[in-house]
Formats: structure tokens, C-alpha cells, sequence
């Protein structure tokens, strides 16, 4: 029965051993992912927050925004939600916050929710639940491009200025730091105009050529594609601090289960030899 039981815990220990060298070499590959991907996000952001802010300037530097981009213009009856998760697991809760909060804001959303997917957990998750689905993204995030982020969302912009789509919105993740990173909510369009604004951001009055509505019309789809590839850039480098994060506690709960183990085996073993020597010293003893 000892040794029965001697056999089953060096059998865990192997498989365990197995296990912690797994998710070690998973964690130092994410490790090295996140360290490319922040790179790549911090110098993405960097630009687009640049054009971005500017863009953002000229929207609320006058009242020439064509009205069909601004917020109440026109009754919500559809909403289209963009959300951004990874197309793998083993990152902890990384696709599971994303994805609650994600439904959270469709049911209490206004108009009928379509869903665009970037990822193939949002995908998975939107059409085991029979919501209709405009348009997906299922590569690696990280890999993507800004052809293909605007080839993602082109005929999201085009419904929005058919009047088929009213709203759209974008859930994903963004990267505060290594150990933090917090899902978050954004408008797209309808454009909100501030109403208070700092009188120095714009110091000039504004002329279009050859027409504000024009301009506007040309800015706008370019400032919806700068955030949207923004955010899966953001999004990846996410996912990846939230892998290695979720690898190595992985790898510090199979080091712990491996001490457990030992000491278990090393108790039954020395239990093993106490009953052999108590075996050979009654025989002993019966001889005599």
C-alpha cells in the first residue's frame, strides 16, 4: 500500500515537474512579446494621441461639424459595439473582463446591438449567443496592420453614414502598466462637442477648403481609423502582460505544489523504512 502510494506521488511530482517547465517557458515568451508590443504601443500612441488631440481641437474649434457626426443628431436605433479581445486563452481574466463588460454596455445600450469582433474570444462568445455579427479581426493583434485595421472598420463608417448604424462603440483594454490594465468604454461616433474647451488650445480662426463639410468628411474616418487601430495595438500589448502575469503564477503554484509533494514523499518514504526496521527487529525478537 506504501509503495502503491510512493508510485502515485512520484507520478504528480513528474507530471507537476512537467507542468512548471511549461508554464516557465510560456512565461519568459510573453515576457518577451510584451516587451516588443509595449515598444510598438508606446510609439503608436504617442503619434496618434498627437493627432488625435489635434483632430479633436478642430472638432470643438467651431460649429462646422456636419450635424449626422454629432452627439443628438439623430434617435439611436442601432448600436455597433467593436470589442477588442485576444484569439487565445491562458491570459487570466484578460477576454473574461472584456467580454462582461462588453455585455454590460449592450444591455443597458440603446437600439439594436450588432457586434464587430476583433479576436476570436469576442467572436466565439457574441455568436454562441445569436447576436448579429458585422464584421471580425482574427488574427494576432499585435500583427496588425493600419490597411487592415481601416479595412475593419471601413463598412462599419459606411453603415454609420447610411443611417444603418447610429452609434458605435469600442470596449477593450488599456495598458496602464506591467501588473495593471483596465478595461474601458469609448465613443466613437456620434462626436461629442466639449463644451468647455481651453481658449488657448485654439488660438486662430479656421478656414476649410474647399468646404468644412468636406474636410469634415475626410477627418473624421480617418480620426475613427487612428483609434481603432490604436486600441488593438494597446489591446495586444495587454493581453501579453496579462499572459506572462497569468504563466507565472501559474509557474509559482506548480513550485509550490512541488514542495508539498516532496515533503509528502519523503514522509511516506521514511515511513516505509520505520516499518521495515520495526518488520526485522519483531522477527528478531520472535526468534528469540
Amino acid at each position: 500500500m506504501a509503495a502503491e502510494s510512493m508510485q502515485d506521488i512520484k507520478r504528480r511530482i513528474k507530471s507537476v515537474t512537467s507542468t512548471e517547465r511549461i508554464t516557465n517557458s510560456m512565461k519568459l515568451v510573453s515576457a518577451g512579446k510584451l516587451r516588443k508590443a509595449k515598444a510598438i504601443f508606446e510609439k503608436t500612441n504617442e503619434n496618434s494621441h498627437f493627432i488625435t488631440q489635434t483632430i479633436s481641437e478642430l472638432f470643438n474649434s467651431g460649429e462646422d461639424v456636419p450635424k449626422e457626426f454629432l452627439a443628438g443628431a439623430r434617435e439611436v436605433k442601432t448600436t455597433a459595439y467593436i470589442v477588442i479581445t485576444s484569439s487565445r486563452g491562458l491570459c487570466g481574466g484578460f477576454n473574461t473582463n472584456v467580454l462582461k463588460r462588453a455585455q454590460a454596455e449592450i444591455n443597458a445600450g440603446e437600439g439594436k446591438p450588432i457586434i464587430l469582433t476583433i479576436g476570436q474570444k469576442s467572436k466565439d462568445y457574441f455568436s454562441k449567443r445569436g447576436y448579429e455579427i458585422v464584421g471580425e479581426y482574427l488574427e494576432a493583434p499585435e500583427a496588425i496592420t493600419f490597411l487592415e485595421a481601416k479595412a475593419v472598420i471601413s463598412p462599419l463608417l459606411e453603415m454609420y453614414e447610411r443611417g444603418e448604424v447610429d452609434k458605435i462603440q469600442l470596449i477593450y483594454t488599456s495598458f496602464k502598466s506591467a501588473m495593471e490594465q483596465v478595461v474601458v468604454s469609448n465613443t466613437m461616433l456620434p462626436f461629442s462637442i466639449e463644451e468647455n474647451i481651453d481658449e488657448n488650445a485654439i488660438s486662430h480662426q479656421v478656414d476649410y477648403e474647399p468646404s468644412p463639410e468636406v474636410v469634415f468628411n475626410y477627418l473624421i474616418p480617418k480620426y475613427v481609423e487612428i483609434m481603432i487601430y490604436s486600441a488593438v495595438v494597446e489591446s495586444a500589448t495587454c493581453e501579453h502582460a496579462a499572459r506572462r502575469m497569468a504563466m507565472e503564477n501559474a509557474t509559482d503554484n506548480a513550485r509550490e505544489m512541488l514542495g508539498n509533494l516532496n515533503l509528502t514523499y519523503n514522509r511516506a518514504r521514511q515511513t516505509a523504512i520505520t516499518n521495515e526496521i520495526i518488520e526485522i527487529v519483531a522477527g528478531s525478537e520472535a526468534q528469540h
